[in-house]
């Protein structure tokens, strides 16, 4: 993968709320397997990583949110080493996934693509959907239409998951955008309202809202290259297959088989809520071969 040193990093579509103080509690309820809450260091933060749609499927009521300051953000990302910097890279994929979405959402799905942001939070954020801390992992929230992130979540995501390439990066954004386009086409709440009247079906259907994901976050790995900046120059010069093998790769180590393996916990397919290794790998791939987000109709599949 090789990004282009000439776009323009558009830093609007962050707001880095990393030092602000704008955490508040720890935890939040989230319909993960079990409903298991307190489970220290890296088994929560791998349980619940990528949980996505699952928070907000649960909506709580946060309270207001503080804004961040995006000054030390816009200096860094206009500095000749902008590229070099971890939040100014995935500033950049931000631009890139939205920049998709813009065209392919009403092409292939007849919906206008409205841009949300991406917040940078460390240790604690408050959300419309209530307080979360770091362990959380990446998350969309619903409530406010926004995505949040501890950068420091990578580095779980190397150490601890073997998921360490550069391209793990990208695929963990485009799949919380994902969750964004389901928020846009009403897809998540169609899957609550489904959940509170089946609710024995509850865990089958975050199953199927997550391979969703993973397979538009696939569409974008297909198309990236062809996104550009606000002046049209390309955001990419070059993604390789190796580049989109790190992606399947990250896929396959958060299935839920995969994360009970690590936790030492037995193998539960009714638990499972984000899908197996095999299926998070085939939805991927299933978006990236046809490139055609139209392709990605999980729930339609009956998988």
């Amino acid at each position: 993968m090789e990004l282009n040193e000439n776009a323009r990093i558009d830093t609007s579509q962050v707001d880095d709320r990393r030092g602000t103080g704008g955490g508040g509690g720890l935890g939040i309820p989230i319909p993960i397997g079990g409903g298991r809450g307190g489970i220290v260091g890296i088994v929560i933060a791998v349980l619940v990583a990528l949980v996505g749609g699952g928070l907000g499927l649960n909506v709580m009521t946060g309270g207001d949110e503080p804004q961040g300051d995006n000054a030390s953000l816009e200096q860094r990302c206009a500095a000749e080493d902008a590229l070099d910097q971890l939040d100014c890279r995935n500033t950049l994929y931000v631009n890139s996934i939205q920049a998709y979405w813009r065209t392919a959402l009403p092409q292939a799905l007849g919906e206008q693509y409205r841009p949300t942001r991406t917040v940078f939070f460390s240790q604690a954020v408050n959300t419309a959907c209530g307080p979360a801390d770091s362990g959380v992992g990446p998350f969309y929230c619903p409530a406010d239409s926004l995505v949040y992130i501890d950068l420091s979540f990578y580095r779980v995501l190397a150490e601890q998951l073997g998921a360490a390439g550069e391209f793990a990066q990208p695929y963990v954004l485009a799949h919380e955008y994902g969750h964004h386009v389901q928020n846009l086409l009403g897809t998540n709440e169609q899957v609550r309202r489904a959940q509170q009247r089946d609710p024995g079906n509850a865990n089958r259907l975050s199953v199927l809202l997550e391979l969703q994901a993973d397979c538009y976050a696939g569409a974008w790995a297909r198309n990236a290259t062809g996104t550009a900046d606000g002046s049209g120059q390309k955001i990419f010069k070059s993604i390789t297959e190796r580049d989109i093998a790190q992606a399947i790769d990250t896929a396959e180590k958060i299935g839920d088989d995969a994360i009970s393996k690590r936790a030492n916990r037995p193998v539960n397919p009714n638990e499972f809520t984000h899908g197996s290794s095999a299926d998070r790998k085939r939805w991927f791939s299933r978006g990236y071969e046809t490139g055609d987000p139209a392709s990605c109709d999980t729930f339609r599949s009956g998988q």
